[in-house]
């Protein structure tokens, strides 16, 4: 497909402005997130030329020689998996060492490059972008630039959804546990959904990791990413995660680096602060899409409703993964944490430090009915932090918008991108 035809069948995303501008402004922009996020489609539309280098014809001169391959080529330059020749990170680097001019190069990968390392020594030329799967509101398409639900928070500007219909938790459940990467959204139907997770599942767990680390047991592989799955969003200590896949804790700790480094598995911090005391350390785990766990653990929509813990996990997961590119790809980018006191007696799920040092709050519960009794982690947090606490929400699945107190409110988890 020609550049041409990709822009007039392109599906917006909310990566597309900062890459324009970073491509403005810097020799080259490297794209990490996970395989088949939409990395190497939006990236073609700056590209004027396109070398894929997971193929075996296209990687033969960059493996013999990287350096002259780079010579002569129209520029910005795509080099699609670049991980499949790592030596071509050096040979970007050399190239803009001679000539820094702003857009030069665009990579885009599946893994996770460590800039610090030797592999690239010129910070500040190359810049990493992360993109992920897609959000609901890239989903819905319309105006992608306008202040994301963290800035309307933060500024208590959360409108009602009436105008989105009324959804019920049956309706985030199905959502929750859909898959967010754009081929499953644009499934034709419900059996090539599951087929396309299944299929990615299977070669993430056989093929992705093998090629990082590799011969592998992808039994084990599967059994601890299982694990994961039923602990996502949540604060699983290590050993319930490599005990109940029966692997040891130094092959668990690899295989998480491993899932990390390919934008499957993400670790949300705990948030420090002097103003609070006692908190939990340990990071909450999240996994970036909803359709993977429920195709690791075997459940479908019914099955989701009916295990209350588990539907409040995938609620959750789902709700990072709509907030968690906003965060990412705003112009002063939001580290998402989350906040649990000793034995849990205040937890608040989601935590976001917003530029000037003020903090919004975000609990999501997955019940329709909400009252000031499911606001009190908030309130608490903001007692603790003063004039810093911007606002707080409590995300529920009913249809209403509504006060919780001072600075609290009680929406639709659809406000998100209403």
């Amino acid at each position: 497909m020609t550049n041409e035809a990709l822009r007039d069948r392109y599906r917006p995303r909310l990566a597309d402005e900062p890459l324009g501008e970073l491509l403005a402004g810097v020799p080259a922009v490297l794209i990490t997130g996970p395989r088949a996020a939409g990395k190497t489609t939006s990236a073609r539309r700056l590209a004027a030329e396109t070398v894929q280098l997971d193929r075996a014809g296209a990687a033969a001169t960059f493996v013999a020689d990287p350096d002259a391959a780079l010579l002569g080529r129209a520029e910005p330059l795509l080099l699609d998996e670049w991980q499949a020749v790592p030596g071509v990170l050096g040979a970007v680097k050399r190239a803009i060492d001679i000539d820094p001019r702003p857009g030069r190069f665009i990579l885009t990968g599946s893994v996770r490059a460590d800039l610090r390392g030797e592999s690239w020594s010129g910070t500040g030329r190359i810049v990493r972008l992360a993109m992920s799967v897609l959000t609901q509101r890239e989903v819905n398409g319309g105006d992608l630039i306008r202040p994301g639900f963290l800035d309307r928070l933060a500024t208590m500007d959360v409108a009602s959804t009436h105008s989105n219909g009324q959804l019920t938790v049956i309706d985030y459940a199905a959502l929750a546990m859909r898959g967010w990467f754009p081929e499953v959204v644009d499934a034709t139907s419900e059996r090539v959904r599951r087929a396309w997770l299944r299929s990615y599942l299977e070669q993430l767990v056989t093929k992705d990791v093998s090629e990082l680390i590799g011969a592998t047991d992808p039994v084990k592989m599967g059994a601890y990413f299982e694990a994961m799955a039923l602990n996502t969003a949540g604060l699983a200590a290590d050993a319930t995660l490599y005990q109940a896949a029966g692997i040891s804790s130094s092959t668990a700790a690899r295989y998480d680096e491993l899932l990390a480094d390919l934008g499957i598995a993400v670790r949300v911090p705990a948030w420090a602060t002097n103003r609070l005391q006692r908190l939990e350390k340990r990071a909450k785990r999240y996994l970036v899409d909803g359709g993977l766990v429920a195709a690791a653990a075997g459940f479908d929509v019914q099955g989701l409703l009916s295990d209350s813990d588990l539907l409040g996990r995938m609620i959750d997961t789902f709700v990072h993964t709509q907030l968690a590119p906003e965060a990412t790809l705003a112009a002063h980018p939001v580290r998402l944490h989350h906040v649990r006191t000793a034995h849990g007696r205040q937890e608040v799920d989601l935590v976001a430090e917003l530029p000037g040092g003020k903090v919004v709050g975000i609990e999501v519960k997955a019940a329709s009915a909400v009252t000031r009794n499911d606001a009190r982690h908030l309130a608490w947090l903001r007692d603790q932090l003063g004039v810093r606490f911007a606002a707080g929400v409590v995300l529920h699945t009913g249809p209403d918008t509504f006060e919780l107190g001072d600075r609290l409110l009680a929406a639709p988890i659809s406000t998100i991108w209403a």
